[in-house]
C-alpha cells in the first residue's frame, strides 16, 4: 500500500456516499497522495499525517458494500487489506441509512482487528427523523462509536481521541455470532482448517469466506486449497443450504442483515409523521421525468457561462504582463538561437499561467462542487435512458461523466462494467468526450473570438459527435444492455475544504505532469524553428492542413505537439504563427479558428489517453480508437471548413 510502517497504519473502509473521502481530507488536507496499489491499476489515496505529534499513515480505500466484492478494482483494495493488516479500521457508517450500514460493519467486526467506527452524516439522519443512541450502539457492536459530520468537521476531535485510545490499548473485537445452525457450520469448517493453511484475519473470518463466496473470494487469497480442505468446505455448504433451503451466501447475507435491523432498531428511534424535507421535495423536481431534462441543460449553460465568465477577464488581464515581456525580449536579445529558447519558455509558462489556468480552476472548481453537492449522480440517473438509445451500457454513464474532468481516469473507471464488450464500447468513446483540456481549448478560442454562444454551441455539437459515434460504434455488438444500479446520495451543500482539497488534487497533476509537458513543448518548437526544422514538418503535413482544412500551413507542427496535451496545440498555435494572442486575427480569421478547434478536439486522443486505452483494452483498441479520432477530426474539420 506504499506505506511506512514505522508509523501506524489506519484504514477507512466504507460504503459508497457515506462521506468516507471526505473525513479523510478532512484530516488530510492538502498532503493526500494518490497510489496505484503494486502491481495494478487500482487506486487509492494515502497520507503521512502529523496529529498533536504523533504520526499516522492513513489510508482511503474505495467503497465497497461489503468484503465479497464483485467489482475487481474492490477486490484489488480488499485483498491488499487481508494482507497487509492495518493497525486499525475506521468505518465511516452513513447515519441517515444506519440499517444498511450496519451490513459491513458486522462484516469488518468478523475481522476482529481494531476498529473504530464513525457514524458520519448525524445532520442528514436528523433530518429524516432517526434519533440514534450512539451509546447504545457503541455497547452492541463492542467497539467505540463517533458521531461526526465530516463536512462540519464536528465530531472529529473525539474520533481521534477514541483511534488514539484504541492504538495504545489494542481494543479487543468479538465477532458478532448468529443464529446456531450457522454458528455450527462455520466453527466446524474454522475448527477443520488444517495447520498451516493461509488464514485471512482469523480461522473464523476464513471459514465464513470460504462457505459464502467458494473460489470466487479464494481466487486471490487462498489458491492452494488442499483436497481434503476442498471437501470439508463443499460439505459445509451444502450442509447449510439444504437445512436453509438457500444458497449459502444467502443465508450468510441473511444473517448480517436481520443482525444489522435488530441492532437498528435497538438503538434508534424513528419519529413518525414528519413533513416531506426540503431536498427530497427538490429532488422530485431535479429528478422529474421530463423536468429533470431541461433542469439537466440549465445547469450545463450555467455551468459553461460561469467558466467562461470568470476565465475571460482573468485571462485578459494576466496575458499583458507576459506580451510585454516578450516584445521587450525580442528587441533585447541578438542571438535568434537563443531568442527562440527564451520566446518559448516565455509561452510555455505565460500559456499555462494565463491562458489554460484561467478556465481550468473555475472548470475544477465547478466539478467538485456539483459531486459533493450529489448533482453529477442525479445526471447519471437522467441520462441512462439515453445512455441505452444511443446502444450503450447503462453503466457507461459514470466513466463518461468522468470523462468531461479527464478521459484516463474515465478509462481506468470501465473497470465496473462486467463484460468486455462494454469496456471496448465505452473506452473508444470516451476520447470523444470534451475532457477539461479540450474544454480550455473551447473556451480559449471558440468562446474569446466568436462569442460565448459559438462556443455552447460546438459543445453541444461535440457532445452530438459522441453520441453518434457510440450509436455506431454499438451496432457491431447485438448484446443487450443492463439496467443501471446507481446509488443516489442525498443532496448536501458542499464543504469549502472538502472542495479545496479535491480541487487541490487535480491542480497539482496539472503543475506536475502538463505545465512541464507545455513548457518542455514550447521551448521543443522553439528549437525547430531557430534551426528551421518546423519547415519539413509542415511541408510533410501541408496537403492535409492547408489542402484539407484551408489553415495555415505553420500550424502542422502543432497538430503534432498537440498528442503530448491538447492545451499544447493551442499555446503553439500563437507560436506557430508568431502572433500574441490579442493578435490573432490578423494572422488567422475567425472560420480557421473554428476549424482548427474542431481538428483539435476531436484530433488523436492525447498521449496519456492512448496509454491508459493500450493498458486497459490492448494495443489494437487502442490503435483503433486513435484511428477513429484521426478520421473523425479530418472529416469533421473539413465540412466545418465548407460550411463556414
Amino acid at each position: 500500500m506504499a506505506v511506512n510502517n514505522r508509523h501506524p497504519v489506519v484504514i477507512f473502509l466504507g460504503q459508497p456516499n457515506c462521506g468516507k473521502s471526505t473525513l479523510f481530507n478532512y484530516l488530510a488536507g492538502h498532503k493526500a497522495e494518490t497510489a496505484n496499489f503494486p502491481g495494478t491499476s487500482v487506486r487509492h489515496t494515502h497520507s503521512l499525517v502529523n496529529i498533536e505529534g504523533r504520526l499516522l499513515n492513513i489510508i482511503d480505500l474505495p467503497g465497497t458494500y461489503s468484503l465479497n466484492p464483485a467489482d475487481p478494482a474492490e477486490r484489488v483494495a480488499l485483498i491488499h487489506l487481508f494482507q497487509e493488516k492495518p493497525d486499525l479500521i475506521i468505518n465511516v457508517a452513513d447515519a441517515s441509512t444506519l440499517s444498511r450500514s450496519l451490513e459491513l460493519t458486522l462484516e469488518l467486526l468478523e475481522l476482529e482487528y481494531p476498529m473504530v467506527v464513525a457514524l458520519n452524516m448525524m445532520d442528514m439522519a436528523e433530518k429524516k427523523g432517526v434519533l440514534i443512541d450512539v451509546k447504545k450502539l457503541s455497547g452492541r457492536l463492542g467497539v467505540p462509536v463517533v458521531a461526526t459530520i465530516a463536512k462540519r468537521g464536528r465530531g472529529v476531535r473525539e474520533l481521534l481521541d477514541e483511534v488514539f485510545r484504541c492504538l495504545d490499548e489494542r481494543c479487543p473485537v468479538t465477532a458478532p455470532r448468529w443464529t446456531l445452525d450457522v454458528e455450527e457450520k462455520v466453527d466446524a469448517l474454522a475448527r477443520s482448517l488444517p495447520a498451516g493453511f493461509p488464514v485471512v484475519a482469523n480461522r473464523r473470518f476464513t471459514a465464513v469466506k470460504l462457505m459464502e463466496a467458494g473460489d470466487v473470494f479464494c481466487a486471490d487469497l487462498l489458491s492452494d486449497i488442499e483436497p481434503a480442505c476442498r471437501v470439508e468446505v463443499d460439505k459445509a455448504r451444502k450442509d447449510l443450504e439444504s437445512r436453509r433451503g438457500v444458497p449459502a451466501y444467502e443465508a450468510i447475507s441473511a444473517e448480517r442483515h436481520h443482525l444489522g435491523q435488530k441492532i437498528f432498531e435497538e438503538s434508534s428511534r424513528v419519529m413518525r409523521g414528519r413533513r416531506e424535507t426540503w431536498d427530497q421535495k427538490l429532488d422530485g423536481i431535479i429528478m422529474h421525468p421530463l423536468l429533470g431534462y431541461p433542469i439537466l441543460l440549465a445547469v450545463f449553460m450555467l455551468f459553461f457561462f460561469l467558466i467562461f465568465k470568470l476565465g475571460s477577464p482573468l485571462e485578459s488581464i494576466l496575458l499583458k504582463p507576459f506580451e510585454e515581456w516578450r516584445s521587450a525580449l525580442a528587441g533585447a536579445m541578438g542571438s535568434r538561437f537563443w531568442y527562440h529558447l527564451a520566446d518559448g519558455l516565455l509561452l510555455g509558462i505565460g500559456g499555462g499561467l494565463a491562458i489554460v489556468l484561467p478556465y481550468f480552476l473555475p472548470l475544477l472548481f465547478l466539478m467538485a462542487f456539483l459531486e459533493d453537492l450529489g448533482y453529477l449522480a442525479r445526471a447519471g440517473f437522467l441520462l441512462d435512458s439515453f445512455m441505452h438509445r444511443i446502444g450503450l451500457h447503462g453503466k457507461s454513464v459514470s466513466p463518461c461523466i468522468l470523462g468531461f474532468g479527464c478521459n484516463v481516469p474515465a478509462i481506468a473507471a470501465t473497470r465496473i462494467l462486467e463484460s468486455r464488450r462494454d469496456r471496448i464500447i465505452t473506452s473508444l468513446l470516451i476520447p470523444f468526450i470534451p475532457c477539461s483540456a479540450r474544454t480550455t481549448v473551447i473556451l480559449a478560442l471558440v468562446a474569446f473570438y466568436l462569442g460565448p454562444f459559438w462556443a455552447l454551441g460546438f459543445y453541444f455539437f461535440n457532445l452530438l459527435v459522441a453520441a453518434l459515434a457510440g450509436k455506431a460504434i454499438s451496432l457491431f455488438s447485438r448484446e443487450l444492455s443492463p439496467g443501471l444500479i446507481l446509488e443516489i446520495p442525498s443532496l448536501k451543500w458542499p464543504s469549502a475544504r472538502g472542495m479545496v482539497s479535491k480541487v487541490w488534487l487535480q491542480l497539482r497533476s496539472f503543475l506536475k505532469f502538463a505545465w512541464p509537458v507545455l513548457i518542455l513543448g514550447s521551448i521543443a518548437l522553439g528549437a525547430l524553428q531557430a534551426l528551421h526544422g518546423e519547415k519539413a514538418i509542415n511541408g510533410v503535413l501541408a496537403p492535409l492542413v492547408s489542402g484539407v482544412l484551408g489553415l495555415p500551413r505553420e500550424l502542422g507542427v502543432t497538430l503534432v505537439f498537440g498528442f503530448l496535451r491538447k492545451e499544447l496545440s493551442l499555446i503553439m498555435m500563437l507560436q506557430a504563427l508568431g502572433v500574441d494572442y490579442d493578435n490573432l486575427l490578423a494572422a488567422i480569421s475567425r472560420e480557421q479558428i473554428l476549424v482548427f478547434t474542431v481538428f483539435v478536439c476531436f484530433f488523436i486522443p492525447c498521449l496519456s489517453t492512448f496509454a491508459a486505452l493500450w493498458k486497459e483494452s490492448g494495443k489494437r483498441i487502442a490503435f483503433l480508437s486513435a484511428g477513429l479520432s484521426i478520421s473523425a477530426a479530418v472529416l469533421l474539420g473539413w465540412l466545418t471548413r465548407l460550411i463556414f
